[in-house]
């Protein structure tokens, strides 16, 4: 098994210049304890959300493959900026849109489904030292032609493949909340911390509409057996170790 850590970090975690900055933090700590580390980044923040209403407002019916092309910036946007933030802590960074690192998929715009990852580029800029940063949710058709993205939550995908294709040791995703809980934190004060739960009971979570992990990077995580670790972007605490 390689030693690769996949970081995985939602659109909350980097939603700010100060947001990002602490990812960036995180990340090169983990690089100075000795891992090599492939960072997947989403969207900042709402901005999908935004693109959508905005395309909404020029067209009630839009075109699928001109959406994918849309929304497929707002991760560019993370991904380039989380580098910068690196570099300006002393670390070589290089950031990969889907393409660029060929995450190859089907033609199903909106909803596309992972068919192969060539790692070349990956593992060229890991045997440098440098931070791989790769836009989550999106890629590109087996031809290489179209933009594709793989659906809402796409971005946990994204990080479940790359562990699989890398052979990498670890999944962490990064969110606002420490693990997953018997209920949402949030809405419920008593809520408890689950410290470990099985694929099939998180894939359960995900089925009944909990938005800690994306149901289809939890069919992959069973079918691979690729252990993960939910935890918070924001403080150092354990959070939920996710296996068989």
């Amino acid at each position: 098994m390689a030693n690769i850590i996949v970081q995985k970090f939602g659109g909350s975690s980097v939603a700010t210049s100060e947001r990002i900055k602490n990812v960036a933090k995180r990340v090169v700590g983990t690089l100075r304890s000795g891992k090599q580390v492939v960072v997947v980044v989403s969207a900042p923040g709402n901005l999908t959300d935004y693109l959508l209403s905005q395309s909404a407002k020029l067209n009630a019916n839009p075109n699928p493959r001109e959406l994918d092309m849309l929304l497929a910036t707002g991760e560019q946007r993370s991904i380039a900026l989380l580098a910068l933030a690196i570099e300006a802590l002393g670390i070589s960074a290089v950031s990969f849109t889907g393409a660029q690192v060929g995450i190859f998929t089907d033609a199903s715009h909106t909803c596309a489904r992972i068919k192969r990852i060539n790692t070349t580029r990956i593992r060229h800029a890991l045997s440098e030292g440098k931070v791989v940063i790769i836009a989550g949710f999106q890629g590109v058709t087996s031809d290489g032609k179209e933009i594709t993205t793989l659906g809402r939550g796409g971005s946990d995908l994204t990080a479940v493949a790359l562990v699989q294709a890398l052979d990498a040791e670890l999944c962490e995703i990064y969110t606002d909340v420490d693990g997953v809980y018997t209920a949402d934190p949030k809405i419920v004060p008593e809520a408890r911390k689950i410290s470990h739960i099985t694929y099939e009971e998180m894939l359960e979570l995900a089925s009944m509409g909990a938005q800690v992990v994306q149901g289809r990077a939890m069919e992959v995580a069973i079918r691979f057996r690729v252990p993960l670790h939910v935890r918070s972007s924001f403080t150092d605490r354990p959070g939920t170790i996710v296996s068989g």
